[in-house]
């Protein structure tokens, strides 16, 4: 990857992000919540003396760091990089049981408790982030260790769980086993896991239903007092056979980590039924529960799905690990059937949700993605209780800042797919990739200036003619056109061009071929559906991929008081020095003067004051707020 936006990203994971939550995993920041996460591993694997400290999913966390590490060693080098996951690989191996369990809170903690929770405790959650952290590394590099240790793991889970007498019949509360389980397959072609992965799916939401069993067997011991997850089964998408479920209901991230997995058993078993379960789900999220910013999950409790059209935007949980988990979702879809609908939400929640969840730095996170920050009621108005107006260092409950490295460290998995013999670009981002088509090796270069400017170069190199379909997303925020040229020339092309969202060009290919893009980057006003109550007779601002916001940096205090008139003129300009270098867009704004209403709350109409005052608003990219000082934040801005 070489792109004027996103290889600063891929900088900041390799030289900022992955080694600054090294430090943050090993308890080396100060000012910070602790991790104790490598020490657990450590004290398990009989190095260290100590008792185990953190949450009962902190495995997650070191293991979500090694997937990032081979994503980045898989791309570039790096011989350091590598010694340290080496050394942590053979603490994991120490800490692992003789007959292949492996999980420090259960080993440290409960030893005699194992698989007795799944509903709360994340033990299958474990694993699963886990079997991907070997599976990257692996690719990267070759080596064998942690993939056996993993191997060994799931074969012993394989003789824990299944229908046979003896063993369990259930499977974990927060889903993500399945779709690690897949991703072992795919490694090693051993047909056990992707059935063990069937196996979890196929049983969540069955009767007699599992939590209530193993909540009895347990005498009603809980590990999560305020969360009541082995009667509330639509929590963890458990109150019905997945096949039936129409709507996504409960804890967001677990929603799209399940359909993720089911979208990839479907592709490799040709389960029809499952398929079409995911086509079900899809539609409930994108069309009726997701944010403008593709943030998913609008409910702090239970970090949840809440119903449909409830999109507010001050209390919006929208949690980044959601987002993250609905462009898994998106790109397994893809991979079945290219639509650009998948690549738009892909796309939505990239550069808007995820990248909003770090800091210009990279070192300070959001877990939490409002759209509307007041931080005078943060901290006095508990409903706000778990929205930030600036980002952490780290968090308690970590999940989302080693997601997002992992996320961006594997982003050029996300660009292009292959199927038949037509090449799908769903992002515009720079690079090269090395394709293999009819047998005959293809090379596509990528020239993008596609995030600020809607321009991008596909240059194909071939060592000889070659016939196939080069297949390019035209995003739907662009108005479904494309000016186009090929080799310097335009290419005129028609509705039977467009299939799905992509225009399709196929045609025998030759060397150094290239094709020239430029999508409609006009300011965009975007209204929400009549039926989102805290979205109408309100207006939100998109130029390109992105969505843009306010700040009191820019605007003063008071946005509430703010409004833009129809027909605003919009002018976009590059600020080089301005939040590391961003497109700003700024228009005429209008504000309710409140002067006159002196000490009154309340006033008759005919007396209220409501002179108002013009000034020149500025716009800025959502992923890009709160990185100057603490300030009020509005995506959202009454439209008059």
């Amino acid at each position: 990857m070489e792109d004027p936006y996103w290889s600063e990203y891929i900088r900041l994971v390799r030289e900022v992000i992955v080694p600054y939550q090294w430090e943050a995993l090993n308890d080396r920041i100060l000012g910070v919540e602790p991790s104790s996460a490598v020490r657990n591993f450590k004290i398990a694997a009989g190095e260290e003396n100590g008792e185990y400290w953190g949450m009962v999913f902190q495995d997650s966390d070191v293991a979500k760091w090694l997937e990032a590490v081979g994503y980045l060693l898989a791309t570039q080098p790096d011989p350091e990089l590598e010694r340290i996951a080496d050394e942590v690989i053979d603490i994991i191996a120490k800490a692992q049981q003789q007959d292949g369990y492996l999980n420090t809170y259960f080993t440290l903690k409960e030893p005699d408790r194992r698989w007795t929770n799944l509903a709360e405790c994340h033990e299958l959650y474990c694993a699963g982030h886990m079997i991907e952290a070997a599976v990257s590394y692996y690719n990267a590099t070759g080596k064998r260790k942690i993939l056996d240790v993993v191997c060994k793991f799931a074969d012993y889970m394989d003789t824990v769980f299944g229908s046979e007498p003896g063993q369990l019949h259930g499977y974990d509360g927060h889903q993500e086993i399945e779709l690690a389980l897949v991703k072992l397959y795919r490694a090693t072609g051993n047909e056990k896991y992707l059935e063990l992965s069937r196996y979890f799916l196929d049983q969540r939401g069955e009767q007699p239903h599992f939590y209530l069993e193993e909540f009895e067997k347990r005498n009603g011991t809980v590990h999560f007092p305020h969360l009541d997850m082995a009667h509330d089964h639509a929590y963890s998408q458990a109150h019905q056979p997945i096949r039936q479920q129409e709507k996504a209901e409960g804890h967001a991230v677990r929603v799209v980590y399940m359909t993720t997995a089911m979208a990839d058993v479907a592709a490799l078993t040709g389960d029809t039924e499952l398929l079409e379960a995911c086509r079900k789900l899809w539609p409930n999220i994108v069309s009726k529960r997701m944010y403008i910013t593709g943030g998913i999950g609008s409910m702090a409790q239970g970090e949840a799905f809440s119903l449909d059209y409830d999109l507010p935007g001050d209390t919006a949980y929208a949690e980044t690990c959601a987002s993250i988990g609905l462009i898994f979702f998106a790109r397994r879809m893809l991979e079945i059937e290219p639509n650009g609908e998948y690549a738009d939400v892909l796309e939505r929640a990239l550069y808007n949700t995820v990248v909003s969840g770090m800091s210009r730095d990279g070192k300070k996170f959001f877990y939490v993605n409002p759209l509307e920050v007041h931080p005078d009621a943060c901290g006095k108005n508990h409903i706000y209780d778990h929205v930030k107006p600036e980002r952490q260092g780290w968090f308690g409950c970590a999940c989302c800042p080693p997601n997002i490295a992992r996320l961006l460290a594997s982003l050029g998995e996300y660009i292009y797919t292959v199927r038949d013999e037509t090449v799908y670009t769903h992002l515009y981002i720079g690079g090269q990739a090395n394709l293999e088509l009819n047998g005959q090796k293809v090379r596509l270069e990528q020239q993008s200036a596609y995030a600020w400017d809607g321009i991008t170069r596909m240059t194909v190199k071939t060592d000889a003619p070659l016939r196939f379909a080069l297949a390019f997303r035209i995003p739907s925020w662009s108005g479904g056109q494309a000016t186009l040229q090929l080799n310097g020339q335009t290419f005129t092309y028609d509705d039977a061009d467009l299939k799905a969202g992509y225009l399709i060009i196929d045609r025998v290919w030759s060397n150094d071929d290239a094709v020239d893009l430029v999508f409609d980057m006009q300011v965009r006003r975007m209204k929400g559906h009549p039926h989102v109550r805290d979205t109408f007779g309100k207006v939100a601002l998109q130029h390109g991929p992105f969505v843009y916001c306010m700040e009191e940096a820019d605007n003063g205090r008071n946005l509430h008081q703010l409004y833009l008139a129809r027909g605003n003129k919009f002018s976009v300009r590059f600020i080089p020095d301005l939040l590391g270098g961003v497109k700003v867009i700024e228009t005429t704004v209008h504000r309710v003067a409140s002067d006159e209403w002196q000490e009154n709350l309340y006033l008759e109409d005919s007396h209220a004051g409501l002179k108002t005052e013009s000034f020149i608003g500025r716009f800025i990219p959502y992923f890009a707020w709160a990185n100057r000082n603490v300030g009020e934040m509005a995506v959202w801005v009454r439209d008059c």
